[in-house]
């Protein structure tokens, strides 16, 4: 069994938190390794709401430094990453009555919120607050506005006159983990995917963790602090890896997302308030599509896993459909899944140095504010490890984000411009996911042809070969539902095709390791 040089931070777990404590702590100038057993964001970060919002639910219960720091984060990242995160209006409709409200994954009715009790404040002065807690700077405030005779009120049933438009943000969750794994192996951390922690002890000081790669290979890893960011697996990471003592383990909760065809043309959300405090939403996705889900109100648990997956769809589908005017059927859900969150009534941060070094465990998954969570763990382990250089990522962009926000279509226009085989569609494709690396990665490219073998839904060698070399991508699966979303888009027989190509085109790089 080989082993592996000194490093200052392991990091268990690919996910979001995984890879922004990864990149945060390769920025300062701490020597990383990054473990994932599957591939990055294959779990929880790529299957949230898209949204980076700043938790408006929370403002009925008057719980404002929450929604004050995800608002602030919010304007970071629409700064950093202009490419992935996008400005998103919501409509949120008034005055139509009394529908019941719905658990999401169940089906069941759920108790209204007592009059004067949470969640009765006033949405005026809700959405007042929610303007001005965070030191707004980029995006409009909320207005009124009435819904008869305009294209915001045409897809939703009779009986709604107004509502409130406000600001969020949506996000290309997947990409974003990426993202940060890319820039943080930029700053010199070394990240493993479809590799597993198998076990953990603490020898002479220092963390000695066995690592088995997917064709069963070993080797030893040895790091002076160990990171668990496992996401849904942090108590078996805790008990099972590590051995370490018991914590109070976060509660997981779930909720159902669905896709199905676009239910209307104009770009923007809607968020349509339900009597137990939550939100349900529905925004634009991958142009085509309309992405339904809901957000909890604080206090308020999802359906345990089974009851999620067996009554989620039907669920979110009966919540729509008491809203808008086109009937949504089971049979227009072209894909669903499950969102998994981890709610901790302490901190998100535990630490632990009983084992003789240190030990830090990530017991919240929320993705507006994860580059703050990883500021404060790697501000914890720097003041065990000897220091660290500041803290860096707020005002650092990630890879093709260096462009001002809104920004995007001006670039795909220039795009499509220099390149002329590019369609529109395409060029703002490329754009959204690449930004401006997108002329790095096509390259001298003259023609369509010059980029490959054509997998489909726009999708060429030319980019999947960028994928395999530059964002740890390796099956099809990693390509088409993770960093894209183009499996929407193509047939099995495509996906089949391209996991083919992907199986016969291992990097060299990849390569040169594995032998």
């Amino acid at each position: 069994m080989t082993s592996t040089a000194m490093r200052d931070v392991l990091v268990i777990g690919g996910g979001i938190n995984g890879c922004g404590i990864a990149r945060d702590a390769a920025g300062r100038g701490l020597s990383v390794t990054l473990v994932e057993m599957r591939d990055l964001a294959s779990a929880g970060s790529s299957a949230t709401a898209k949204l980076l919002h700043g938790r408006l639910c929370d403002l009925d219960d008057l719980r404002l430094l929450p929604v004050r720091e995800a608002l602030l984060e919010r304007d970071v990242l629409l700064r950093a990453m202009p490419h992935i995160v996008r400005p998103l209006r919501f409509v949120m409709p008034v005055g139509r009555g009394a529908a019941p409200a719905v658990c999401p994954t169940t089906g069941a009715e759920l108790p209204r919120r007592r009059k004067g009790g949470a969640g009765s404040l006033p949405k005026r002065l809700a959405l007042f607050l929610y303007d001005h807690l965070g030191g707004r700077s980029i995006l409009p405030g909320a207005v009124s506005r009435a819904l008869p005779g305009t294209e915001e009120g045409a897809p939703l049933k009779p009986g709604y006159r107004t509502a409130w438009e406000y600001s969020d943000c949506g996000v290309e969750d997947s990409r974003l983990v990426v993202l940060n794994a890319r820039d943080a192996a930029a700053h010199g951390a070394e990240v493993l995917v479809r590799t597993r922690a198998v076990s953990a002890e603490v020898v002479d000081g220092v963390w000695h963790v066995i690592l088995e790669d997917a064709a069963g290979n070993r080797r030893l890893c040895r790091a002076r602090s160990l990171v668990n960011a496992a996401g849904p697996w942090v108590s078996e990471v805790i008990g099972g890896v590590a051995g370490a003592r018991a914590l109070t383990m976060p509660e997981e909760t779930y909720r159902t997302h669905i896709v199905v065809p676009k239910l209307y043309d104009h770009d923007k959300g809607y968020a349509f308030a339900e009597p137990d405090g939550g939100l349900l939403f529905a925004i634009p996705f991958e142009a085509e599509f309309t992405l339904i889900g809901r957000i909890d109100a604080p206090g308020k648990s999802g359906a345990a896993a089974g009851a999620a997956q067996a009554g989620g769809e039907a669920a979110v589908l009966a919540a729509a459909n008491r809203h808008f005017a086109t009937p949504i059927r089971p049979g227009d859900v072209l894909r669903s899944f499950t969102e998994v969150s981890l709610l901790h009534r302490g901190s998100e941060l535990a630490f632990d140095e009983a084992a003789g070094a240190p030990f830090l465990s990530v017991l919240s998954n929320r993705i507006t504010t994860y580059r703050r969570l990883a500021e404060h763990a790697v501000d914890r382990l720097a003041r065990h490890l000897g220091g660290a250089a500041p803290a860096w990522t707020a005002t650092a962009p990630l890879p093709g984000g260096d462009f001002v926000v809104n920004g995007v279509q001006t670039l795909a226009d220039r795009l499509v411009s220099e390149y002329g085989f590019l369609t529109p569609a395409w060029g703002l494709r490329l754009i959204r996911s690449y930004g401006t690396e997108a002329w790095e990665l096509l390259g001298k490219a003259a023609t369509e042809a010059e980029l490959g073998q054509a997998f489909g839904a726009t999708l060429t060698a030319r980019e999947v070969g960028w994928l395999m070399e530059r964002e740890f991508a390796q099956r099809a699966e990693d390509v088409v539902w993770r960093r894209t979303r183009l499996g929407l888009k193509m047939s099995a027989a495509e996906i089949a095709a391209l996991d083919a190509w992907m199986t016969s085109h291992v990097p060299e790089t990849r390569r040169a390791a594995a032998e």
